[in-house]
């Protein structure tokens, strides 16, 4: 027999995080001392199956134990909702972010260099809001709390993108406090809106040869340097070297400023440090940027964040990083499989049989998809 009938889906599935790397990080960061029932393995592949199927609270979860399949899977016969809230609280972020990062960067090194925007980031950030009554740690206005998460997102090909790097902090940080964390790899450029402008990061940036496209506040101040020529037909109407800054003080290294329009006709005016590519090519990689906010869309609608299953900062967190765990685990299935589903479909039938042999998943998945299925995967994001 074949893994195809050996494995189950869901065990097909995990099997990235079900590594000795993982048990020798629990090991290390001794996670699980003295635990007797709920390990900190078993925690995470019934979260995973959770944001799976959409369960929305610690009950419910509580009851999918039931289930002869999981039991066997996870290693125990029950579980009460306090223990899950309890083991929630207790397990270290640190240690599912590394998992995260983990399986973004395997799939990342499957893009491969031929993919003309492997070197393109995207920068941007979300904010989830909840009850200030039961998450005050997050306070965010006077009626509302709220976290914030800020991503960095890879292409994976020409339109498929996926995260790679995440901080989570209340929703009161700025986006600038998270640029140190998010940018920092020479060569690669780095796409980000207006919420980032940082004139001293900028300067930086161009000393350490770190790329970045980004929008102009309407009070920057900007002075015009020298006019460059914008081809015929381009749909660039300005292309300039420029210097910016606050009326106070201006950036040391000149930029680029680009002038375009959005799709709606308002005016966008960019600047980047790349004076090595034409205004179209800085405009178009701008215009790339809206692929995160198709994912942001995609994650709030199908991945489990709303509905929260402990209220303190740890458990919120832990949540968050499951649920990209959760992403990044459907994003191998479908870049290890080559098939054009979306992720939806791709979930759906993976919740249908999980505990069927895995060769009956990869059968649904190889199935090609049909006219109206194609012409409704509009998102630019890996769905």
């Amino acid at each position: 027999m074949d893994n195809h009938t050996l494995l189950s889906s869901f065990g097909k599935w995990l099997a990235p995080i079900c590594t000795k790397m993982f048990t020798t990080a629990v090991a290390e960061c001794q996670q699980d001392k003295y635990v007797k029932k709920l390990t900190t393995t078993a925690y995470l592949k019934l979260f995973l199956l959770a944001q799976l199927q959409n369960r929305e609270g610690l009950r419910h979860i509580a009851d999918d134990v039931l289930c002869e399949d999981l039991q066997r899977e996870l290693g125990l016969t029950s579980i009460s909702a306090s223990q899950l809230s309890r083991k929630h609280k207790q397990v270290d972020p640190e240690l599912l972010r590394q998992v995260f990062e983990r399986l973004a960067k395997l799939a990342c090194s499957r893009q491969g260099t031929a993919n003309p925007r492997h070197k393109i980031k995207i920068i941007d950030s979300t904010t989830v809001t909840l009850c200030l009554q039961k998450f005050k740690w997050a306070e965010f206005r006077k009626t509302k709390a709220g976290i914030k998460i800020h991503m960095r997102l890879s292409f994976i090909d020409e339109q498929d993108i996926i995260p790679e790097k995440a901080t989570v902090t209340t929703a009161k940080k700025n986006d600038r406090t998270q640029m140190n964390e998010l940018v920092h790899e020479p060569g690669v450029t780095y796409v980000f809106d207006r919420g980032y402008i940082d004139y001293a990061a900028f300067d930086r940036y161009c000393l350490d040869g770190i790329f970045f496209v980004t929008r102009l506040k309407s009070n920057t101040h900007m002075e015009p340097l020298e006019e460059r020529d914008v081809p015929e037909g381009s749909q660039v109407s300005a292309d300039w070297c420029v210097r910016i800054g606050s009326q106070q003080k201006k950036m040391k290294h000149a930029l680029r400023m680009v002038q375009t329009q959005d799709s709606e006709g308002n005016l966008l005016f960019l600047v980047t440090n790349r004076f090595d590519l034409t205004c179209d090519e800085i405009s178009e990689m701008y215009r790339s940027r809206w692929a995160i906010e198709t994912f942001f869309k995609w994650m709030k609608q199908h991945l489990q964040i709303k509905h929260l299953y402990g209220s303190s900062e740890q458990a919120v967190t832990n949540q968050v990083w499951v649920a990209l765990i959760a992403f990044c685990l459907l994003a191998l299935v479908k870049l290890e499989t080559k098939v054009k589903h979306s992720l939806l479909q791709l979930t759906r039938w993976l919740t249908k049989l999980l505990w069927q042999p895995y060769g009956k998943w990869l059968q649904q998945l190889k199935r090609k998809p049909n006219r109206t299925s194609r012409g409704r995967q509009k998102t630019r994001a890996v769905t």
